[in-house]
């Protein structure tokens, strides 16, 4: 799981939730690569031992989820699944993984789902039984024709898929934004106070756009930001305070979340000897309600993105109180 936040003057306000968010073990090799010029801030870095104890947990989270699918048949083989993967921005993290899976023994490959074949009741690639998918594909439901033979085999529970599309369903769906941030839908489900204390805290208001709200909307669209229902990477978001009527036309024929804005803090960089600033937001990457790792991702523009100079991902300190506590 990935928890993107924003932080603001209130605290941390989580905006976008994800069932198979990139650049966790990027984000592991980013944090050894300071070592060659911070060696002044090692004590804010994990150590060695504890990047090692991150590369372990992130392979021991693939096998729980091929024990809560197999129990305790023998795993032996995963392919990584993108759409053409040589070219996505995170294409050395697919390497990376098939690394850590080799590594442990896992025979690892990399391939478009278009290399699969459901083929007598088995999902194959170049010949040869898969056991698991890490499945990167952004098409959570498997609707597309090219992802046919992935959807029949997950169907058919014939390859342990993860994450699945039920995992988006229950957990990343951007629906559940707008449950999260509303005191009466919390209350309706039966969620503690001290809970409802802390995601109406964290979670800023969201709720659908429709024909009923649309004027009101409208009116509040400079303090909000529009987000398509089943989107990703910030594909077709727009902030209120640059939409057009013709794109307002658009979203009110589309599904559409209105998200209340919560404006990115800014870092200044030093970006080719000029000085410069760049907005950023937070990453937590998650497995079962414990948080593995943080990091940050920095930009210019409306939303995040890998092109910006000087921009991507970025490590996160945990700077102690004191020196000598930790907080």
């Amino acid at each position: 799981m990935g928890y993107d936040f924003h932080l603001s003057p209130e605290g941390p306000q989580l905006i976008e939730i994800n069932t198979n968010a990139g650049g966790l073990l990027l984000n592991v090799a980013l944090v050894r690569s300071q070592e060659a010029c911070c060696d002044e801030m090692d004590w804010a870095f994990p150590s060695n031992a504890r990047r090692d104890t991150l590369r372990k947990n992130i392979f021991e989270m693939f096998t729980q989820e091929w024990h809560l699918q197999r129990g305790a048949a023998p795993w032996q083989s995963v392919v990584i699944v993108d759409e053409a993967p040589a070219d996505q921005y995170l294409a050395p993290e697919f390497e990376l993984f098939r690394q850590l899976f080799a590594h442990h023994g896992i025979q690892a490959a990399i391939a478009d789902p278009s290399e699969l074949e459901w083929k007598n009741g088995q999902l194959m690639h170049q010949n040869k039984a898969v056991d698991m998918v890490y499945n990167r594909l952004t098409d959570f439901y498997l609707t597309h024709p090219k992802h046919l033979a992935l959807r029949q085999a997950h169907e058919a529970n014939a390859v342990v898929l993860t994450p699945h599309p039920r995992a988006h369903a229950l957990r990343a769906s951007k629906e559940h934004l707008v449950t999260l941030g509303q005191a009466a839908d919390l209350a309706a489900l039966g969620v503690s106070e001290a809970d409802q204390a802390t995601l109406l805290a964290t979670v800023p208001a969201c709720e659908r756009v429709s024909a009923h709200n649309a004027a009101a909307l409208w009116d509040q669209r400079k303090q909000l930001f529009f987000k398509p229902l089943a989107g990703y990477g910030a594909r077709a978001v727009y902030r209120g305070d640059k939409l057009t009527t013709k794109v307002w036309e658009q979203i009110l024929h589309s599904d559409y979340i209105a998200q209340k804005l919560v404006p990115p803090p800014l870092r200044a960089m030093q970006i080719g000897g000029a000085s410069s600033e760049l907005k950023f937001d937070l990453r937590a990457y998650a497995y079962a309600g414990r948080v593995q790792l943080l990091a940050a991702r920095t930009y210019s523009g409306q939303t995040t993105n890998f092109r910006t100079e000087g921009g991507g991902f970025a490590p996160v300190m945990w700077v102690p109180n004191r020196l000598n506590e930790s907080t």
